[in-house]
């Protein structure tokens, strides 16, 4: 491969994404990476992850140096994997001796710095989502041949307590030898360590001597440096065993239930009081069992359910409200967990069954009902902890469908009174819209990822919430000597977890600190005090500050930042406005990259030489569509306040038509995609292309689900037969969920999908793919790409469908038409007055195109061309009403009487 690549990451669990660009000015063009050649002579000769914690609050530096001992230029590539939750303080390269040194800017301010920039067509980076709890920082630079690049990126986390412990992940993946690999881990806890371990998945005895631990008092230390022979895969391989997760764990000594910190005028307070004896809860579990719910995600689901239903304390109370199109609620009040109710819950949980759509509204004010008939009827205890539960695969489309209106009915009808948890199983469902349903109710949302162990996953998250031990938890903090205080009111305590108040001292004759907390436990109300005398904190403060300065101000910022970013999402406008210039202005004052800022690297004045620069966009969970921009060319037409819009562009030039159906239209000149769809009845019979000079057609027979007895359900419909003619060669092709049958003047073949074939005639080319997809290739020209879609074996609901895709599109002449066909040569357009709608994420925005004005609307399709199971996303702008104003005349003129369909 051209470059050496280098992952190092460091990550943990966290809540709360974020969001932030990189632009890069002044970096020599990247050359075209090939995948055939080896780069023997680029060498990654140090690694080094340094990172250094004080009181939970963690300053990270990854270095990473590089040397081209070959006498051409090669690149080189330097890949992070990142806490989704980190700010990034600072990135610099030291290239042929000249730094180039990060500044953070206003978003809006260092977008247009960048769009000056891309307007030359330059190459783009990209921050990523790369894995459950990280997001990947890429760059690559060319390395000039016999020189070396420096590379250095300072981040800064709080780490947060889960079920007992603090939790750094390391991610190790050199994926070759390194001379000098480490990893150095300082941490200085002022309450004191009370345990510290170190592992990793990858360690073999011969690596294990490399893992360096201890801990003594306050002070704890963690090395990692492995040498060149512990790294090989095996005695004289020059390949490296280091592959997977190096894993450090952590908690502090509690004999107090607080403990408060003040450097330079600021104050932190850590609460996590010691074992009490937990407050009864009371959970309504609001699961989906829509159609899209089966198989192995219900499975799972059901699994998981069990495990929890097995670690339910039996002073708790719970109830089930299962949705589709329409909800079922286990039964009508709250159950007290006894071996005899538990046994009824296990019976019907086994017995859940998934089929149809997806009403979200109503089974969310069914499970507030639940509960306020519990206290209105003193069914549940007056000390007790509300939650509910929602576990969803997909968006609401029965019912109230609006999100906007769900967020709005739940937030009125629960009143502030019941924590509502959001899971969204798997990429499909809103994530925006459970966010904000979650956080608008003391909540938050959590991603359970579509894999093997979803089952876990939701196991893990209920455990996190399964112990409460306090309730309303007030904290209070000297009148009139502080001042921006973070959130200092709590709903719940979880046993094993911590919460976290920082603030800012006004008052500097003050002599003494004192912190009261005021909370409800099981039996009784419970009262904690804290009091530190200030005139004994000069050596602490130079403890405390040993590690990198003022932590507890940078740490003050962090929280408030994070929380003020929390507020937006569910602020209304007046407020949203205030609360972004709050958290812009501590960004750009504590020099951290947040979803307002971005980092812009600088080359030194050099006139001679042409500026360059790239964007890196860091992922932000539920923004299906953050990807980075392949070229200036998208924003040639965009007024620069839509920069923020950051849009995924297809990979390949290809039209196709999918699902329900969606039509997809590539416009690789724009880098760009455009979509509709077309909605008509199962039995109609659509013109997909039709080429009169070359004498091809392609037809389509819509089908639609199946039918459940007394079900209201969705019209959706798919491809379920298409028939591909070629006069020229009198060929006829049918393909339909069972059979590809080739018909050539009276000789007829035909195949399954259950067997692999090839087919190679005269003018024919064509592969059946055992139960995947066929392709076929007329001569040297188009090649057409058919998916099979399998649904489960006797799904009450889905069928067998197909998914048409076009290859070599230009190889048609230009008499071409039909649904896809018009657009095989160009489509030219513009956008414009991009906005924000009621809808998260899915702007609209006015199209001209046809000499027409249309408002059409952001949003994502699928891509199955790599991968039948697990799809790519594809951004475009949407055109309504069946496509209307983008193809020409309307799409009744493109139903046909079969087929086999092609005009004379």
């Amino acid at each position: 491969m051209a470059g050496l690549r280098l992952v190092c990451s460091l990550l943990f669990c966290a809540l709360t994404p974020v969001n932030s660009d990189f632009v890069i000015e002044g970096l020599r063009k990247i050359q075209k990476r090939s995948t055939e050649k080896p780069a023997g002579d680029i060498e990654v000769y140090s690694v080094d992850i340094n990172s250094k914690v004080t009181s939970r609050f963690a300053h990270n530096v990854i270095t990473s140096r590089a040397v081209n001992r070959g006498n051409v230029s090669k690149e080189v590539f330097f890949n992070v994997d990142l806490p989704k939750s980190a700010f990034i303080s600072n990135f610099s390269m030291i290239i042929d001796g000249v730094t180039y040194t990060g500044v953070i800017k206003e978003k809006e301010v260092a977008k247009k710095q960048y769009e000056k920039a891309v307007s030359r067509g330059q190459t783009a980076g990209l921050v990523k989502a790369s894995g459950r709890k990280t997001e990947k920082f890429t760059v690559s630079v060319n390395v000039a041949s016999e020189s070396k690049v420096t590379f250095e990126l300072v981040y800064e986390e709080m780490l947060k307590r889960h079920l007992g412990k603090y939790e750094f992940f390391i991610k190790v993946q050199p994926k070759a030898l390194v001379k000098h690999y480490q990893i150095d881990i300082e941490i200085y806890e002022p309450q004191g360590i009370s345990f510290l371990n170190a592992e990793a998945s990858f360690i073999t005895n011969d690596l294990l001597p490399a893992i360096k631990k201890s801990f003594s008092g306050k002070r704890g230390h963690i090395s990692f440096k492995p040498t060149l022979d512990q790294q090989r895969s095996c005695p004289n391989c020059t390949s490296s065993l280091m592959d997977g997760d190096f894993i450090v764990t952590y908690d502090v000594n509690r004999e107090s239930p607080g403990n408060i910190q003040i450097v330079n005028g600021y104050f932190v307070h850590y609460f996590a009081p010691p074992k009490l004896t937990g407050v009864p809860k009371n959970v309504v579990y609001v699961i989906d069992i829509s159609g899209s719910m089966y198989g192995r995600k219900m499975d799972q689901t059901k699994t998981a359910l069990l495990k929890i239903l097995n670690d339910t304390a039996e002073h708790d109370y719970f109830n089930f409200v299962l949705f589709s199109h329409r909800i079922t609620a286990w039964r009508d009040s709250m159950v007290k967990a006894t071996p005899e109710n538990m046994e009824e819950a296990k019976k019907f949980v086994n017995q859940i069954q998934a089929s149809g759509g997806t009403n979200i509204n109503d089974p969310m004010l069914k499970a507030i009902e639940l509960l306020n008939k519990g206290y209105e009827m003193k069914q549940v205890p007056e000390r007790s902890a509300s939650l509910i539960i929602l576990l969803t695969d997909g968006e609401a489309n029965e019912g109230e469908s609006n999100p906007s209106k769900i967020q709005a009915n739940v937030k009125n009808a629960n009143n502030g009174k019941y924590t509502v948890y959001s899971l969204a199983f798997g990429h499909s469902p809103d994530y925006s819209f459970l966010e904000k349903l979650a956080l608008e109710n003391s909540g938050v949302a959590r991603r359970i990822y579509e894999d093997s162990d979803a089952d876990l996953q939701l196991q893990g998250f209920y455990n996190e919430v399964a112990n409460p031990t306090l309730v309303d938890i007030k904290m209070q903090y000297p009148e009139n000597a502080i001042a921006d205080v973070t959130q200092n009111n709590f709903k719940q305590y979880f046993d094993g977890s911590e919460l976290v108040v920082a603030g800012r001292i006004t008052d500097n004759d003050l002599n003494s600190f004192a912190v009261d907390v005021n909370a409800e436990g099981a039996d009784q109300s419970l009262k904690y005090s804290e009091n530190i005398d200030l005139q004994e904190k000069d050596g602490v403060d130079k403890n405390l500050q040993y590690i990198f300065g003022d932590f507890i101000e940078r740490l003050w910022a962090y929280i408030t930042i994070q929380q003020l970013l929390e507020k937006r999402i569910h602020a209304d406008p007046s407020e949203k406005a205030n609360l972004t210039a709050k958290a812009l202005d501590l960004s750009l004052k504590f020099n951290f990259v947040t979803p307002l800022t971005s980092m812009v690297v600088t080359k030194p004045e050099d006139k001679e030489k042409e500026e360059e620069s790239f964007i890196a966009d860091k992922f932000v969970e539920g923004q299906k569509d953050a990807q980075p921009p392949v070229s200036s060319a998208r924003y040639a037409h965009y007024p620069v306040s839509s920069a923020r819009y950051q849009y995924a562009a297809p990979s390949t030039p290809s039209n196709w038509v999918d699902s329900d159906p969606h039509f997809v239209i590539n416009v690789p000149q724009k880098n760009d995609a455009l979509c509709f769809n077309i909605q008509e009845e199962p039995g109609v019979v659509l013109n997909l292309i039709e080429d009169k000079e070359l004498g091809i057609a392609v037809n389509g027979e819509l089908t639609g689900n199946k039918k459940e007895e007394n079900s209201v359900l969705s019209h959706e419909t798919y491809f379920g037969r298409l028939g591909i003619v070629n006069k020229k060669n009198m060929l006829r092709i049918e393909v339909t969920t069972e059979t590809i049958t080739i018909m050539q003047g009276k000789i007829t073949k035909i195949f399954t999908w259950e067997k692999k074939a090839s087919v190679k005639k005269q003018g024919l080319n064509l592969v059946i793919n055992k139960r995947a997809n066929v392709t076929f290739t007329f001569g040297e020209g188009a090649t057409f790409v058919i998916i099979l879609h399998k649904a489960p074996k006797d799904h009450p609901l889905h069928r067998d469908f197909l998914g048409f895709y076009t290859l070599d599109d230009h190889m048609f002449s230009t008499e071409v038409h039909g649904l896809l066909g018009q657009f095989f040569h160009g489509i030219d357009y513009e956008i414009s007055n991009i906005h924000e709608t009621k809808v998260p994420n899915k702007p609209d925005a006015t199209m001209k195109v046809k000499n027409k004005i249309l408002t059409v609307t952001r949003g994502v399709q699928r891509d199955y061309r790599k991968d039948r199971y697990n799809s790519s996303e594809v951004a475009c702008w949407f055109v309504h009403s069946n496509g209307e104003g983008l193809i020409d005349g309307t799409h009744t003129d493109y139903i046909v009487p079969d087929i086999f369909s092609i005009a004379d």
